[in-house]
């Protein structure tokens, strides 16, 4: 669990965070870090795309959805699932509202005018789509789904995503270490 303060995993992250890598004798503890790792070191599969300008799109939708999009589904996550699981203490309901109603849409349009109908953002699977959907992992397990009436595209990426065989194992190994299958 992040942050459980784990003796050993803090040997390896000493912020206690997730993921954290280990290759060999480099260990890294930064999601960008270790992905620019990855596409250095494994460069025949590719995580983002070879064109500059695509790639530089890809860099600003992981920093939009690893910044304030992942901020506000935490936000979720943390009233809903951490503070009645680890705090035992209510959800603040109010302020998940503010974040449902009033914060998540206008970032929700942006990204639903980026999402393509099929497929993936830069045709194929990249780290941005995968940016764009692992927040909205986090916020189901507090019972937050996008709505597919609003954000069609959004939801379909969403979903596409969670449907490759790789990503689907981390998230029931997830969802069954956070005690939810």
């Amino acid at each position: 669990m992040p942050f459980a303060r784990d003796e050993n995993f803090q040997k390896l992250n000493p912020l206690g965070k997730i993921p954290t890598l280990v290759d060999g004798d480099l260990t890294l503890g930064d999601s960008k870090v270790i992905c620019r790792y990855l596409e250095s070191a494994y460069p025949d599969t590719p995580l983002y795309p070879a064109d500059i300008k695509d790639r530089a799109r890809a860099d600003w939708y992981e920093d939009l959805t690893t910044g304030p999009v992942a901020e506000l589904a935490a936000g979720i996550f943390f009233q809903r699932f951490m503070r009645p699981f680890a705090f035992k203490q209510e959800p603040d309901e109010e302020l998940v509202a503010k974040i449902i109603d009033k914060q998540l849409p206008p970032l929700l349009d942006y990204l639903e005018g980026i999402a393509p109908a099929d497929g993936f953002v830069f045709g194929d699977f990249s780290m941005a789509d995968m940016s764009i959907a692992s927040p909205f992992y986090n916020a189901s397990y507090a019972g937050y789904e996008v709505d597919d009436k609003k954000w069609p595209k959004l939801a379909g990426l969403i979903s596409r995503v969670r449907d490759i065989p790789e990503v689907k194992a981390i998230l029931e190994k997830e969802a069954k270490t956070l005690g939810l299958s």
